[in-house]
C-alpha cells in the first residue's frame, strides 16, 4: 500500500473523494491554495490536506508546489478534466432529484387488495393520471400483504385496523360488508328474515378469511354469529361474486365488490337492517424525508377522495 503526505488508499470514501476533488478544481480555478479556502470558505491548511488525500489514493503528485508557485502535473491536468466530468454529472443528478421531488413524473409502482384495487382505487388513479401526464402507473392486485420495501413498491393499500409501526399511513373511508345472494336464490329459498336462518343454506366461503370463518351480524346489542359451512371456497374475491350469481350460494364481501353488481340486479342485499364489521382502510408508504413528487401528490389525492 502506498504512503503519500501520511495518507494511506484506503483513508479516503467516496464521499470524502468528492469532496476533494471540488476542492481540487477550486484550487486550480482559482489559482491558489488560499484563495480556494476563501472560496471555499476552508482554512488553506484543510484545502492542501483535500489535495493530498487525492494524491494518496492515486499514489500520483497532481500538483507541483514550489515557493513561487503551483503548476499542474502532466496526471493532474487529465486528472482535472475527469474532476470536471463527475462533477457536472453529479450536478445533473442532482437537477433530476430536484426535478423529480417537484413535478410528478416517473413510473408509481401500487400494491393493493384485489376487490378494492379493482373497483375503488383504479377509478381514483385514472383520474389522477389525467391531472399528471407525466406519471406512469403500475398496480399490482394481490390479498396478501405485501412488503413494500422487499418488493419495490411505492404505496399500498391495507385492509386492516393495525398498521405497521415502520409505515406512514393515513385511514381511508372503512370497506362495509354485505351479505348477498342472486334473485335466483332468492326465489327458491326465500328472503331470510334473521341470520339464524342463513345456517340452513349453502354459504360460500372466502378463503383468506380461514376455514373456520364466522359472519358477525348485529343489530343494536343483538349478535348473531353464523358459521361459514357450505361446500365451494375460493380465495378470489370477483370468483365468489361469479358463484353467487350462479345460484350457488349465499356470500359476504365488502361494498367495493358487490355495489356494481347490486346496481345491476345481479344480487341482492339480505338482512338489510342488520349489519356486518366494517374493515378498516389505509394508504401506506414507507417513511422518507423527502418523499419523491409523484409519491406525494398521489398519497394525498387518495386520501382526498377516499378518506
Amino acid at each position: 500500500m502506498m504512503i503519500w503526505f501520511g495518507y494511506s488508499k484506503s483513508v479516503i470514501s467516496n464521499m470524502d473523494k468528492l469532496r476533494a476533488m471540488e476542492v481540487f478544481v477550486a484550487t486550480i480555478d482559482a489559482g491558489s491554495f488560499a484563495a480556494a479556502a476563501t472560496a471555499l470558505n476552508l482554512s488553506a491548511v484543510m484545502v492542501g490536506k483535500h489535495i493530498q488525500s487525492l494524491e494518496a489514493q492515486l499514489g500520483a503528485r497532481l500538483i507541483d508546489r514550489t515557493t513561487r508557485r503551483h503548476r499542474l502535473t502532466e496526471i493532474g491536468a487529465a486528472y482535472l478534466e475527469r474532476c470536471r466530468d463527475v462533477l457536472a454529472s453529479v450536478q445533473t443528478a442532482d437537477g433530476v432529484a430536484d426535478a423529480l421531488r417537484a413535478v410528478p413524473m416517473g413510473t408509481l409502482r401500487i400494491t393493493a387488495p384485489v376487490s378494492f384495487g379493482a373497483h375503488r382505487l383504479t377509478p381514483v388513479i385514472g383520474e389522477y393520471m389525467a391531472m399528471h401526464p407525466h406519471v406512469e402507473v403500475d398496480l399490482s392486485l394481490n390479498d396478501r400483504v405485501v412488503d413494500l420495501a422487499e418488493e419495490g413498491f411505492d404505496c399500498g393499500i391495507r385492509m386492516s385496523r393495525t398498521i405497521d409501526d415502520s409505515l406512514i399511513a393515513r385511514q381511508l373511508a372503512p370497506s362495509r360488508m354485505l351479505a348477498v345472494a342472486s334473485p335466483g336464490w332468492i326465489a327458491s329459498h326465500g328472503m331470510p328474515g334473521h341470520p339464524s336462518e342463513l345456517e340452513k343454506y349453502p354459504l360460500l366461503n372466502f378463503a383468506a378469511w380461514g376455514p373456520r370463518h364466522v359472519w358477525r351480524f348485529t343489530q343494536g346489542d343483538d349478535v348473531v354469529n353464523v358459521p361459514v359451512h357450505g361446500r365451494f371456497s375460493t380465495n378470489n374475491g370477483q370468483a365468489l361474486l361469479s358463484a353467487a350469481m350462479a345460484g350457488i350460494g349465499v356470500i359476504v364481501q365488502s361494498d367495493a365488490l358487490l355495489a356494481p353488481a347490486i346496481a345491476a340486479g345481479h344480487v341482492l342485499p339480505l338482512l338489510p337492517d342488520w349489519e356486518l364489521p366494517t374493515r378498516a382502510v389505509h394508504i401506506v408508504r414507507r417513511p422518507e424525508a423527502r418523499p419523491s413528487a409523484k409519491l406525494r401528490s398521489f398519497f394525498d389525492f387518495v386520501v382526498t377522495r377516499l378518506g
